[in-house]
């Protein structure tokens, strides 16, 4: 594979984009390529593979979707069929990259459409049925399609795997490879996007479906954030982050917060934890019924709330503006989930704040993704709602973290048992005089 790295991004008219690509992007007042599409979309307008690792809110959407688009206008269809697939893990994601092919795509003829899990079966049916140019969908459902002969994937010109490592955290490996396999147009090119090239099963994937690859590494799982201050809050128990995360919604500048959870249900009962403390809040979960999550994310982008309380659904590749807080008030369960959650702040270079808020029973989890990342996140109190748990304490002459000191009895010896018999006890009391054996002279 080899590796592509270039500094400097020129303008966008110097990446020889066609008329209406450059009339779309210039609406959408983007002024000059950041990194990853400065990099990336050179090689992609050659129609190479390319394995790209970027992190999120770098503008990876537009450098998949701008050479992609431009190779449409440049080459009329030759087969019946999509000739565009993107796969992503998320149907939020997914909605998220049709708006941005809409847009890019405004001033040209070009059609895009969306197969997802919550949608209208046959609607999707009859995307492929119309030529639409580009299908974006999630892997399960899609799937289910193939199961019904509906796709005709085999005229697919450009698949693109949009952050491919969360799929095959997710699950989606053996799906992923499925699909592939059917779209079998020799002359296919191939575009792999990750958070990290660092992931195994990115690499080994990458290895399977892509020819000869042209790699843009422009980030790794270590990097820091630094345009992100990253900070933690010790708790005693979640009564105590309650307290805490209502504290800092009302006295923290922010513009839109994200507070993440661990699980459906704490999701819900902190947003309805939070609404009886006057925040503008709204819970997004998996559990939700797609018109209602289309409905909290409209909510939550328009600003009419701007508090939103989530699982790590929300986690990766969604891009909305303006938040600008991030709080853990779980603990993400690895250091890969918390790079995802904090990316959601200080996206574009614009300056976030991230608090994690942890108690006694997470310290190891926090301190294994501070190991994780080789980082350390500044420790944070707020006054009034200081708690007991000051973390873990050290053993002496050892530097190493240890709980509750335990203390340990010496061990005692067993008591000697002493054999008494029979004729031993016939004489007790009684005064025994030595025999004295006479010597002879």
């Amino acid at each position: 594979m080899l590796t592509e790295t270039l500094e400097n991004p020129s303008s966008f008219e110097d990446l020889q984009l066609l008329a209406p690509l450059l009339q779309a992007v210039t609406k959408l007042g983007y002024e000059k390529p950041t990194p990853v599409q400065f990099q990336a979309i050179p090689p992609a307008l050659k129609l190479l593979d390319l394995l790209v690792s970027a992190e999120t809110g770098s503008g990876k959407t537009a450098a998949f979707l701008l050479p992609t688009l431009q190779h449409l206008l440049n080459v009329p269809p030759s087969r019946r069929g999509a000739r565009v697939l993107i796969l992503t893990p998320t149907r939020e994601l997914a909605q998220q990259i049709l708006q941005n092919c809409q847009q890019l795509a405004e001033f040209t003829n070009l059609t895009a459409g969306l197969i997802t899990g919550g949608d209208d079966f046959k609607r999707q049916q009859n995307l492929f049925r119309k030529n639409t140019d580009i299908v974006i969908a999630t892997p399960g459902r899609l799937l289910e399609l193939m199961a019904l002969d509906t796709p005709y994937l085999s005229s697919v010109e450009v698949l693109i795997l949009d952050e491919a490592d969360r799929m095959l955290d997710m699950g989606f490996r053996e799906d992923v490879l499925n699909i592939v396999k059917h779209c079998s147009n020799e002359e296919r090119q191939t575009l792999l996007f990750s958070a990290t090239l660092t992931h195994f099963g990115v690499i080994k994937i990458a290895d399977q479906v892509l020819k000869n690859p042209k790699t843009v590494a422009l980030n790794t799982l270590h990097d820091g954030h630094s345009n992100i201050e990253q900070q933690i809050i010790l708790a005693d128990h979640n009564e105590h982050k309650q307290k805490l995360l209502a504290w800092l919604l009302q006295n923290q500048a922010y513009d839109k917060a994200l507070i993440f959870t661990n699980s459906r249900i704490q999701a819900v009962e902190l947003g309805n934890y939070l609404q009886q403390h006057d925040c503008r809040v709204a819970s997004l979960h998996g559990e939700m019924e797609q018109k209602e999550r289309n409905r909290v994310m409209g909510l939550f982008r328009s600003g009419t709330v701007n508090v939103m309380t989530a699982t790590d659904l929300a986690a990766r590749g969604l891009d909305i503006g303006g938040i600008n807080l991030v709080v853990n008030f779980d603990v993400p369960r690895n250091g890969i989930n918390y790079i995802h959650r904090i990316g959601r702040s200080g996206r574009a270079d614009e300056q976030g704040v991230a608090i994690s808020l942890v108690k006694h029973t997470e310290w190891n989890l926090m301190a294994s993704i501070e190991r994780f990342l080789k980082q350390n996140f500044t420790r944070r109190t707020v006054e009034g709602l200081v708690g007991s748990y000051k973390g873990p304490k050290k053993v002496k002459g050892s530097g190493k973290a240890a709980g509750n000191k335990i203390k340990v009895e010496p061990k005692k010896e067993p008591e000697k048992k002493v054999k008494i018999r029979d004729r031993d006890k016939k004489n007790i009391g009684k005064r025994r005089v030595p025999t004295v054996k006479a010597v002879e002279e």
